[in-house]
């Protein structure tokens, strides 16, 4: 029977512990090799945001059935919506998109300094989002509306199916805003790795899945924000 030696402390006899984590990371055993895990990764990934896909299609489903059965409701409540705020937030999210593919390259190129730098850009980036939504848009809202059912009515409605159109601000809006902090805890737990040196040319499955499931965030805004706010 064939033995392997272990190293005392876990390690593989043949590992140079002066290299940095990523140069010595070795894919799983059930791979064959670290490109194999690359792409079945990625693969996952994939099939990830396909879900989300469909989570997000189906608010955009209903708010086009809705919409085009009370499309009055639409245009008076995307007429209290301030445009300045959603495009500025639009902004955000746009450059965020840079600063994560940026991050996605430098670990590619072993740039470990601008690897942590545009990761750390990306969370403020996102809560620079979530705060002007929350204090700019959310909370005047929440003052404004009446109880009870304050999210969905307002004083002056133009339509009595208002309460319909702010049904799908507040869902989606809120599933969106959720998924951004969901993205901000990823990029926390990525700056963490990074600074123990983990991601580099050769092991950066995490900063690519990371990326593309941040990428997918951006998209859904940009539809959100003309479908919301720009509806006249």
């Amino acid at each position: 029977m064939s033995t392997i030696n272990i190293h005392p402390h876990g390690h593989p006899p043949d590992v140079d512990l002066s290299k940095p984590p990523h140069e010595r990371y070795r894919a799983a055993a059930h791979y064959i090799d670290r490109e194999h895990e690359f792409d079945a990764v990625k693969m996952g990934v994939w099939l990830f945001l396909a879900t989300e896909i469909l989570l997000f299609s189906g608010m955009f489903v209903g708010y086009a059935i809705l919409r085009l059965w009370h499309p009055e409701a639409f245009i008076g409540g995307s007429g209290l919506l301030v445009k300045g705020w959603g495009l500025l937030n639009t902004i955000v999210l746009l450059w965020s998109s840079y600063t994560v593919a940026s991050a996605v390259r430098h670990a590619q190129t072993g740039n470990q300094k601008w690897l942590k730098i545009n990761i750390v850009i990306t969370f403020l980036c996102g809560l620079a989002f979530l705060l002007i939504k929350f204090i700019f848009e959310y909370w005047p809202k929440i003052q404004h509306g009446e109880l009870p059912g304050r999210f969905y009515f307002y004083p002056t409605p133009r339509s009595e199916y208002e309460p319909l159109w702010w049904g799908i601000y507040w869902g989606a809006t809120g599933i969106h805003a959720s998924h951004v902090i969901v993205g901000m805890g990823l990029f926390a737990w990525l700056f963490f790795r990074a600074r123990k040196g983990h991601f580099g040319p050769g092991h950066y499955n995490a900063v690519e899945g990371v990326g593309l499931y941040w990428h997918i965030v951006d998209i859904v805004w940009i539809f959100l924000f003309p479908l919301l706010y720009l509806i006249h």
